[in-house]
């Protein structure tokens, strides 16, 4: 897309750092969004955000605002009202997509809000090749222009023709056909996870339940709850750190924050349980009785 210092990319402050990370290496300023109720980014205070920014960019047109929304956990954030806003500020949208493979969003695939979104296939993830991901796109140009800098960016003729630095992203071809193999699984893979968050007590909302994420009363009992899995060989954790918190964040002038009171919220109370599809119900029976 070009981004660079011209560029603000507003992303939600609860997220794992590589939401941010690519804009801040390009240089770009950042615009963090608090959660709404879900965890996911507030629709309200994007259009607080985008409306600021519109005025404080103004010698730049505003297709230098590039919106990330991201799939907290899974859970597909609101793409019908992110994409809305952005339409308004004609800002452009973006879905990081990569926790939420296989998730729905009023009966669409994850990813189907914005001009792109991508998957990762990390070894953590539902779907995985232990590394890599994927680009998701209904734009040929751009699905060519991707392809083409993550093959070098070789021009097509016959001798090695360079117009500009690429990368060398590509998959290699056994770790492709294993992904494929999960994709064939994936149904069975997303009924298992079903059944684990509903052990767990939390609502089948579309998400691939990824991660399953409890919100308990406050930080001293969520660390207390973590400390006695620990115990018993049972691993947790927190929730993502905000964003806004982060040291290398945390006071930048390059750096505009929007609410965060209820992204430490979550963070203060959040804890990740198990949720690998090899549980057992002694399992989640056991994991259930420690919390």
């Amino acid at each position: 897309l070009g981004v660079d210092r011209t560029w603000t990319v507003v992303a939600p402050t609860l997220s794992f750092i590589a939401t941010v990370g690519p804009a801040w290496h390009r240089g770009a300023k950042l615009a963090l969004v608090d959660s709404d109720s879900t965890g996911n980014m507030s629709v309200s205070l994007l259009a607080q955000a985008l409306s600021r920014l519109s005025i404080t960019r103004s010698p730049f047109p505003m297709p230098h605002i590039l919106v990330i929304g991201v799939d907290l956990y899974g859970k597909c954030c609101d793409y019908d009202g992110i994409a809305k806003v952005c339409r308004r500020y004609g800002a452009k949208f973006f879905v990081d997509a990569a926790e939420s493979v296989g998730s729905k969003y009023k009966g669409r695939g994850s990813g189907s809000g914005g001009f792109a979104a991508v998957y990762s296939f990390n070894g953590n993830k539902t779907v995985t090749t232990s590394g890599g991901g994927a680009i998701l796109t209904d734009s040929k140009p751009l699905a060519t222009a991707v392809k083409k800098l993550s093959t070098q960016s070789r021009e097509p003729v016959l001798h090695y023709e360079h117009k500009e630095v690429g990368y060398n992203h590509r998959m290699s071809n056994i770790l492709a056909a294993i992904g494929l193999a999960q994709l064939d699984r994936l149904p069975d893979i997303l009924a298992k996870k079903r059944k684990i968050a509903a052990a767990y007590g939390i609502a089948d909302d579309g998400s691939n339940h990824w991660l399953n994420v409890l919100y308990l009363k406050d930080e001293k009992t969520r660390d207390a709850a973590i400390v006695r899995l620990a115990k018993a060989g049972i691993e947790a954790r927190p929730v993502w750190k905000p964003m806004h918190l982060q040291p290398v964040f945390a006071g930048n002038r390059k750096v505009k924050v929007f609410g965060g009171e209820t992204a430490e919220d979550l963070f203060r109370r959040g804890i990740c349980l198990p949720s690998g599809a090899a549980l057992t119900k002694s399992d989640l029976c056991r994991i259930r009785n420690m919390i």
